[in-house]
């Protein structure tokens, strides 16, 4: 296990810095010191630090180039921005815009979409890929999803063997680069920005890009899966420095106290507690393998060089520098033998009985998507979040999945109208035994009254039927 690699980055002066003073003294391409404000200085050392004069495509090359290449060879990835509003995060993630043309100006996404289109198309035809993308915001502490809005509290699973998922999550099948970079400009549109003192383009919310990249080899017959998650932090803010005030005085306190909890968990981390806060907060939660040892992790630590902005620079260097002491694993995802998967039908078909039966348990209080994370938990049926599948299990879509859907409301109004019935023939039982109850009454009544007219019934076997014959008198 290697640590985590931490890197730091320091924009140029903005406008509004034009003419302060510089706080940050260079050394070497990993180490600088810092002054604050009130002139205490503080030396860190990182894998590599970024000055002013650096360029996009010396970010990429020692921070994404590596872990992308991982994801290639199904080993799961994680690359963070992080640092104050305005520090340059989404800069470096997105470029000028996620469409430069301006090679220099590219930032890491776009960058990284051609890196995995290179990667595949080299690999020649005895190796078939299938990549897919999926795009997140946590805003006020909402999952929500910005390829389909009506997706606005996704929530996050954990599926043994596949870790951490957001269970519902739009999955685009994305065959090239430019489809790729469209689509991530739809995404990105579509999310929560604000305006401060410190920022005309304020991200409100932390952004999650997700890229899965599925691998089968023809002649092994089994499939493999790397995850590439990419994550531009909202920026900590200080509210006397931002002017935030209203909705955007709420989103900074949400965005500073999911920032708050990833800090609690780097420090439980760090001193190796027996207890890691994940669920203090939904990014701690989502950032649960990229920080608990399920991923390749690489941390970029942006900032500003004024030494207005001094005091902040240092708590999110000194973060960093915490962050440094993770250990983070290059786990291969899990491979399956699709020949073997075939083989266990017989066990899935078992499991399906216990399903249906989950399913009566739970048809008044739970909903569908219940019953179908109840499939996905017992095996029968593959988490449409995840791509670590088989080939033949890959058939199942969005459109395999709303079909399932439908089978179960199906399964479900028919297991209703069953109940129904079955209480409709309980009602008619309970008159029939009232009407057999009053027929027992009225036959002892009768034979009672027989008795007393000396008279008694034969029963006729051949023809099932009774007549009244008169007893014979005593001789």
């Amino acid at each position: 296990m290697a640590n985590i690699c931490v890197c730091a980055r320091f924009r140029p002066l903005n406008s509004r810095e034009d003419g302060e003073a510089i706080c940050i003294t260079r050394s070497d391409s990993q180490s600088f010191s810092i002054k604050d404000e009130k002139d205490k200085q503080y030396t860190f050392t990182f894998d590599r630090v970024f000055y002013e004069d650096s360029e996009q495509a010396d970010v990429y090359e020692h921070v994404g180039r590596p872990i992308v290449r991982d994801a290639v060879n199904s080993i799961n990835g994680t690359i963070i921005t992080y640092g104050q509003t305005g520090a340059g995060k989404t800069y470096t993630m997105e470029g000028g815009n996620i469409l430069e043309a301006d090679n220099r100006k590219k930032g890491l996404l776009p960058r990284v979409v051609d890196e995995l289109f290179s990667a595949i198309n080299i690999c020649g035809e005895t190796t078939a890929y299938e990549i897919k993308l999926s795009m997140v915001e946590i805003y006020m502490e909402r999952v929500r999803d910005l390829f389909d809005l009506s997706k606005d509290n996704i929530q996050i699973k954990e599926h043994k063997g596949n870790g951490i998922l957001l269970s519902g999550v739009t999955e685009i099948l994305i065959l090239d680069g430019e489809e790729a970079l469209t689509n991530l400009c739809r995404g990105i549109s579509n999310r929560a920005v604000g305006e401060t003192q410190m920022n005309a383009e304020s991200s409100r919310s932390h952004c999650i890009y997700i890229f899965t990249v599925q691998k089968q080899v023809t002649n092994e017959k089994r499939v493999s899966s790397g995850k590439l998650v990419l994550v531009d932090l909202a920026g900590s803010e200080k509210v006397d420095m931002t002017g935030a005030k209203g909705q955007v005085l709420e989103e900074a306190k949400s965005i500073n106290t999911s920032l708050s909890a990833l800090g609690k968990v780097i420090t439980a981390l760090k001193s190796k507690s027996p207890h890691i806060p994940y669920r203090d907060s939904k990014l701690t939660r989502v950032l649960e393998d990229a920080l608990g040892g399920g991923s390749q992790t690489a941390l970029l630590c942006c900032c500003s060089p004024s030494l207005s902005s001094s005091s902040e620079s240092v708590s999110i260097l000194r973060f960093g520098a915490s962050a440094k002491h993770i250990k983070a694993s290059s786990r291969v995802s899990i491979k399956e033998d699709i020949d073997r998967k075939l083989d266990i039908s017989t066990v899935k078909d078992l499991k399906l009985q216990k399903i249906l039966k989950k399913l009566r348990e739970k048809l008044d209080a739970e909903t569908l998507d219940v019953i179908l994370e109840e499939f996905v938990m017992d095996g029968l049926l593959s988490d449409p979040t995840t791509s670590m599948i088989s080939s033949h299990e890959a058939i199942i879509t969005s459109q395999t999945i709303s079909s399932w859907k439908e089978a179960t409301q199906r399964l479900v109004n028919t297991i209703l109208e069953l109940k129904r019935e079955i209480n409709v023939l309980k009602e008619d039982n309970q008159v029939t035994k009232e009407e057999c109850k009053i027929m027992r009454q009225v036959r002892k009544r009768v034979k009672a009254k027989l008795r007393q007219a000396n008279l008694h019934t034969i029963y006729n076997e051949s023809t099932g039927t009774e007549f009244l014959r008169q007893k014979p008198s005593a001789a």
